[in-house]
């Protein structure tokens, strides 16, 4: 199994694009791992899935989160986390 490369932080701030936590509903299998490195960003529902009040399937990730979030990725065990690019917007966290 090869690890993904998420975004490197030099892109995201070079390029004026913020970084989301991206979640694929049809591979996530309820393990709460990223819930359990990431309480800050997400939760975990009844059922142990992940949520984020307030967003769908993609999650705003600050600066201070990214590390986190990288971890997250690589060690979701379905592979049903990725970092995605998105336009920068104002977050009020």
């Amino acid at each position: 199994m090869t690890a993904r490369n998420p975004l490197s932080p030099s892109r995201t701030a070079a390029s004026g694009t913020a970084t989301a936590l991206h979640i694929d509903w049809t591979a996530c299998a309820a393990h709460g791992l990223c819930a359990e490195l990431l309480p800050e960003l997400l939760q975990l529902d009844e059922w142990g899935y992940p949520r984020a009040l307030g967003y769908g399937s993609d999650i705003p990730v600050g600066p201070g989160e990214l590390g986190a979030a990288r971890v997250a990725v690589n060690l979701c065990p379905r592979q049903a986390l990725a970092l995605r690019a998105t336009a920068a917007t104002p977050t009020t966290r």
